[in-house]
């Protein structure tokens, strides 16, 4: 049965991870999340500023990366509009604008409405340079961003009339899935400006940017677990985002079976791999 089993047809297994994946997003599977303590530095450290802080939030990333990205930035979005704060949100990436706008639509003008552009919150929009940029931010943040999204001189919005350099802000969230992304924002950026700087990434990526926490990177969100542990930070935090705060957690439930019938599939393997070599005779030597 192990050696039918291993020379199984690998169409059937595309069908049965298929089935993994749709079955459980049919039927809403849903498994607890619990936050450690990488990505719990990261909801502690935005919840300890106090009202009027400046958080600066970056989206370099596109389409290709949204599943794990985009709930990182909602979610941290929110949350700092939930704590009262000024937020700031920038791409130096062609790609991160529909993601702001997406993340503007989905939480900005439908969980804090009465919150005004300018005052409350800004959208610089994308801005060409990659690294540059950041390092033009360092040293004189109007001109790395001397408009909004909107084409607003930044000296006509009023919520940049403080915010001159990089290190004005109080904290940085840079939430990316490649080159230039949060690295770049780290070595450049909030590192060599004295700026507390968390970060959100692929889970491919995480495992490069484990060596800068938790000295540069006081914390960090890696692929769609992280992004799900952040959420159920926030959701524990404040109740009232359980259903519009859980994008992750929800895709967790199909990823966690995917996986498990991966891992049951390379076990199946292995064990059928062994059986057939017990299986073949042994060729004796004879004196």
């Amino acid at each position: 049965m192990l050696q039918k089993l291993g020379a199984l047809d690998r169409r059937i297994i595309f069908v049965l991870i298929a089935l993994a994946v749709i079955i459980p997003l049919a039927v809403g599977l849903v498994f607890p999340v619990a936050t450690t303590p990488i990505v719990q530095n990261i909801f502690d450290s935005i919840e300890a500023l106090p009202p009027g802080s400046k958080v600066l939030l970056t989206a370099d990333y596109g389409p290709s990366t949204e599943p794990e990205n985009q709930p990182m930035l909602e979610a941290v979005a929110r949350h700092c509009l939930e704590k009262d704060l000024r937020l700031y949100v920038a791409s130096i990436w062609a790609t991160g604008p529909p993601m702001i706008e997406q993340m503007i639509g989905k939480v900005i003008r439908a969980d804090f409405p009465d919150l005004v552009e300018g005052e409350d919150w800004c959208n610089l929009g994308f801005k060409a340079g990659n690294q540059g940029v950041i390092n033009s931010a360092y040293s004189d943040f109007h001109n790395a961003f001397p408009t909004d999204a909107r084409g607003q001189a930044a000296a006509n919005i009023p919520m940049l009339a403080e915010v001159l350099r990089l290190e004005n802000f109080d904290h940085i969230v840079a939430i990316g899935s490649g080159f230039p992304g949060v690295k770049e924002w780290v070595q450049f950026g909030g590192d060599p400006a004295g700026v507390p700087t968390a970060g959100g990434v692929t889970a491919v990526e995480a495992p490069l940017l484990y060596p800068y926490y938790p000295a540069q990177l006081l914390g960090l969100m890696g692929g769609l677990q992280g992004a799900a542990e952040y959420e159920a930070a926030l959701v524990k935090a404040y109740p009232k985002y359980t259903e519009s705060s859980r994008q992750a957690i929800k895709n967790m439930g199909p990823q966690t079976v995917a996986h498990l019938v991966i891992i049951a599939f390379i076990v199946i393997g292995n064990l059928a791999y062994f059986s057939s070599e017990r299986a073949k005779p042994k060729l004796g030597v004879k004196s």
